[in-house]
């Protein structure tokens, strides 16, 4: 199974997404599973995960609804993991196609702190208890704090998206040295997804971006590896094939086991699409 394990829907309106700006026009339309299912039947893929881009448990409802139209499309949606009243919101939203939960770390005024509040620590408890992922979205300047984090939490799959966002003009061998304790950790996943929209003003080469994708294979190996598309974000800077080829041509190298694993074992063992559990990592 090949699965797109980073994508986006949603109607867009300025009030709801903020962080699309003047200079994102791109983004300023609709993006619905109509408009994606084209797409992935272009590239062969069956399934597809579905990540929240506002916070707010009515677009999570409303993901859910949009990932009908679509044979084997899962969610990652929101809730606030502070909330005292985090079982019974947990309870309304459970659903079969719901798998997990992320918060916008990054746009917190201070990342580190709010990955350090004891009512973070005892949200992710309960949602680790019941089998929910828990999508990490920091930046580069964040990695040390998200690496503590997963320290702490580890009862169940973290997923680290768009590698972290790393600082492209370091380049990928100081990236993989941030990344390295956090990489260790057999708990921890990592989405090989957003980096066209790292680049700087959104210019970026294969030659300057497939260091990075090396490093990630490197440093978590392709079975813990997932392959994100990142759409309709990354129309930024490239157009779907784009970004997908980017990420075919690094795994051309790889072994077909490894492929399987880059471009669809991975995440379906991670979302649960095919209902096994790693025992090895989560045992007792």
């Amino acid at each position: 199974m090949r699965i797109d394990a980073h994508h986006h829907y949603w109607r867009y309106d300025a009030a709801s997404y903020p962080w699309i700006d003047d200079s994102m026009t791109r983004l300023q339309q609709d993006f619905l599973p109509q408009d994606l299912a084209p797409l992935l039947g272009q590239h062969r893929l069956a399934a597809s995960i579905a990540v929240q881009a506002r916070q707010s448990a009515a677009e999570t409802q409303q993901l859910l609804q949009w990932a009908q139209a679509l044979p084997a499309t899962q969610v990652v949606g929101w809730i606030d993991v502070t909330a005292a009243d985090l079982a019974p919101q947990l309870a309304a939203l459970r659903h079969p196609r719901l798998r997990g939960f992320r918060h916008l770390v990054q746009d917190e005024p201070d990342p580190a702190g709010w990955l350090g509040q004891p009512r973070v620590a005892a949200g992710m408890q309960q949602l680790q208890a019941q089998r929910y992922v828990w999508e990490m979205l920091v930046t580069w300047r964040h990695l040390a704090d998200a690496t503590q984090f997963a320290a702490r939490h580890d009862r169940h799959w973290l997923v680290l998206d768009h590698l972290g966002k790393p600082d492209i003009a370091r380049g990928a061998q100081a990236w993989g040295e941030q990344v390295a304790e956090l990489a260790a950790m057999p708990h921890v996943v990592c989405k090989l997804s957003g980096l066209v929209t790292e680049a700087p003003h959104g210019q970026w080469s294969r030659a300057q971006l497939r260091p990075f994708i090396d490093e990630a294979l490197a440093r978590f190996g392709p079975e813990r590896l997932m392959f994100g598309s990142d759409w309709p974000v990354c129309l930024l800077a490239a157009e779907y094939h784009a970004v997908a080829q980017l990420v075919d041509e690094a795994a051309a190298e790889l072994s077909t086991h490894e492929q399987a694993a880059l471009w669809g074992e991975t995440a379906a063992q991670v979302y649960g699409l095919t209902g096994e559990n790693n025992e090895s990592v989560f045992a007792g």
